[in-house]
């Protein structure tokens, strides 16, 4: 395969912009001239006070919480799981630069395949868009679902909505007239993996799905009422893309690309069920919407919500499945440090309307449909925090049924161990106590004793993913670098971020000069990327080992002292770094003087060690500027 030249990755690095690169991930402020966020790396950025900042001079970000850090390509490589030239070429898109190869040629064949299935996928959806409007086909069972939902003219439009004809065979005939190979369909996600011809969409309602930028990757496709499968069976009321080169489903969610400017601005989002459910409270003015994307609400999307927001707000079905997802949904906003409340449409609707009609209301889109956008929006300021949703179904399940109030606490301590503050978790405790009427101490021993069960279980799991990593050995793990800052670690990471001094540094001071394991280390780092002519710090990073080290120069090679005069900064450091290996020579001379006269043995060397003595001693003054 081709590499990218270095040309271009020369100019992705100039030309991008540290601040709005890492800004799509996450919100930045400014301070004392450097932009801070909260960590996206440890706990999905959690923390109470920022502690991952971003310099734009160096184009580089640490985090003093995790001590993570590294170049903006890295950042991007680690936070979308691309490859280095993935990276090079994402922000290359971005950024509307043309890439091109060490051949001369832009684009191989391998490397546009992302690019076609995006194509793929928007022609697709265009497609799919016109067969919904085309009365003349099967569509009006489609349309009327929506309608008949109350979604309008401009969600449709705005969503993009389409339909997937009923016929079988369409899919494949259409796009092979369009000049795509079967092994490339292959690779699409639009077809059933066991039956390589047969389309996963067909006679379905269809909801493209986005990624952060807007670009469509994947698709979900409702059954329409009343249709049903060849064998009389009700089919799955919807299916959804599985995972291709363009969609992961943990990196997205459904409206991300729309609700995010809004849930930036408010610092909340509402997470829905579904499709229609999102749509309509779009529709109602609430763009700080998004749904799971037929799964359950996981880490990873509340992890890459926390870049944004601080509150989610959960409005779930009132049914069983509904409540079982916002459990788990709960617990997976506290793991990741997001504040949570639940939506009370019951309450809402039985305070906004004068009869018993609420009763039926499964959803936002019934309500959008039933009583319209206004009475939506009242309904959603119905809230009820996380902590009293739960005790709430603690009573009903345990209590209410058969008055255990032992599981009623333990169905509690999930939601306490996910709680990212001793006072907070502390304080729970006891209202658990208090409302349960149980002793504090008894719920608080119970609940440790709960704690220690599932840490031996995650122990015991840890350990056995560990030593599988190692080939069965714990001890074939490779010890990381012990990082201490001294004189020769801050001269190399010096010379590591100003790359263009590296050829007067290594004319100047050898390998063997230097003594610290890291500081070694970076020198040959250096010296690889200099034979290959390799002159940007993302690609000096990515030639690092060992993650402290990589940590340690992402973190201090932002610093100050480091871009005033740096031709001086490196001298100086040289001077320092030969003047201790000088006197560390004097001194050995010193002790092997004293020993030869002691033992008079070796006493012939004795002139030998006084002419290396005041060699050393003139060179020393010549460092000094006194010789």
């Amino acid at each position: 395969m081709a590499l990218i030249s270095k040309t271009t990755i020369n100019e992705v690095n100039t030309r991008m912009d540290a601040v709005s690169i890492v800004g799509d991930y996450l919100r930045l402020e400014k301070k004392s001239g450097r932009w801070w966020g909260r960590c996206p790396f440890h706990g999905g950025g959690q923390e109470k006070t920022p502690s991952f900042k971003v310099d734009p001079d160096s184009k580089m970000f640490y985090c003093f919480g995790c001590n993570k850090g590294g170049n903006i390509i890295n950042f991007v490589m680690e936070m979308d799981k691309l490859t280095y030239p993935e990276a090079i070429k994402s922000l290359a898109n971005k950024i509307g630069i043309e890439i091109i190869y060490e051949e001369g040629e832009i684009e191989k064949e391998q490397d546009t395949i992302k690019e076609d299935l995006y194509e793929l996928y928007r022609r697709l959806t265009i497609t799919f868009q016109h067969f919904l409007n085309d009365k003349s086909n099967d569509s009006g069972a489609a349309l009327k679902y929506i309608q008949d939902r109350g979604i309008s003219e401009e969600m449709i439009e705005c969503f993009k909505l389409g339909y997937a004809p009923g016929d079988r065979d369409f899919l494949l005939k259409f796009l092979k007239q369009k000049g795509y190979s079967q092994d490339f369909l292959g690779r699409t996600g639009l077809f059933s993996a066991k039956y390589k011809t047969m389309p996963l969409f067909s006679g379905r309602l269809m909801f493209p799905i986005t990624d952060r930028q807007g670009k469509i990757v994947a698709f979900g496709g409702r059954a329409l009422p009343g249709n049903l499968q060849s064998d009389g069976a009700e089919p799955p009321k919807y299916i959804n893309s599985p995972e291709t080169e363009i969609y992961k489903k943990g990196q997205t969610l459904f409206a991300i690309d729309l609700a995010k400017p809004a849930m930036r601005q408010s610092k909340s989002v509402y997470v829905a069920e579904g499709y229609i459910d999102v749509i309509a409270m779009h529709q109602a003015g609430i763009i700080n919407s998004v749904a799971p994307l037929g799964t359950a609400f996981t880490d990873e999307q509340a992890s890459w919500l926390r870049r944004w927001v601080e509150e989610v707000n959960l409005i779930f079905d009132n049914d069983e499945a509904g409540q079982k997802a916002a459990y788990k949904a709960i617990i997976t906003c506290r793991k990741n440090g997001l504040s949570c409340r639940l939506i009370n449409t019951r309450e809402g609707l039985k305070s906004e309307i004068n009869s018993r009609e609420y009763e039926k209301i499964k959803d936002p889109a019934d309500i959008l449909h039933e009583f319209g956008s206004q009475i939506l929006k009242k309904v959603l300021k119905f809230t009820i925090n996380d902590f009293e949703y739960l005790i709430s179904r603690g009573k009903s399940q345990f209590i209410e049924t058969s008055g255990d109030v032992n599981g009623a606490a333990e169905f509690m301590f999930p939601f306490l161990e996910a709680l990212d503050s001793e006072v907070d978790r502390s304080d729970s405790i006891t209202r658990i106590a208090d409302i349960f009427r149980i002793e504090r101490a008894a719920v608080q021993k119970d609940y440790f004793e709960w704690k220690r069960k599932d840490f031996r279980d995650a122990r015991v799991a840890s350990d056995t993913r560990i030593a599988n990593d190692a080939g069965g050995k714990l001890d074939n793990v490779q010890p990381k670098l012990q990082i201490r800052r001294n004189a020769e670690l801050s001269l190399l990471t010096f010379v590591a971020v100003n790359m263009e001094l590296y050829p007067e540094f290594r004319a100047a001071l050898e390998i063997k000069e230097i003594d610290d394991r890291a500081a070694k280390e970076l020198f040959v780092v250096l010296e690889e990327c200099y034979k290959h002519d390799e002159n940007t710090i993302d690609l000096l990073l990515l030639r690092i080992k060992d993650d402290n080290l990589r940590n340690f120069v992402a973190e201090h090679g932002t610093s100050r002292e480091f871009k005033v005069n740096p031709k001086r900064f490196m001298e100086d450091g040289i001077k320092t770094i030969k003047k201790k290996r000088f006197e560390k020579r004097l001194v050995e001379i010193n002790a092997q003087m004293r020993e030869s006269e002691r033992t008079s043995e070796n006493i012939e060397n004795i002139d030998e060690l006084l002419a290396e003595k005041l060699l050393i001693d003139s060179r020393i003054r010549k460092l000094e500027g006194r010789g």
